[in-house]
């Protein structure tokens, strides 16, 4: 049967570096979110905190929105 949720039990593997990488940046998660809908995905500051806490899931459109307002290719986010 497919489990689909990583080992630790969170349902993102993004989640600890898109925390990582707004911190580094010294933006808060409602700036974050803010940002996020300047590029057209529609995100309030909850969504981001359950993102970066493992308890919400990241689609592939958000994956991608993540990337370009953190300045990273998405797949730095998946390491």
């Amino acid at each position: 049967m497919f489990i689909n949720k990583t080992q630790d039990g969170n349902n993102n593997i993004c989640g600890k570096n898109v925390a990582v990488l707004r911190k580094e940046m010294r933006i808060s998660q409602r700036e974050l979110a803010d940002r996020l809908q300047l590029v057209g995905l529609d995100l309030d500051k909850n969504a981001i905190q359950r993102i970066e806490c493992g308890k919400r899931f990241v689609t592939d459109i958000e994956l991608i929105a993540l990337s370009k307002v953190l300045d990273v290719k998405f797949e730095d986010l998946l390491k």
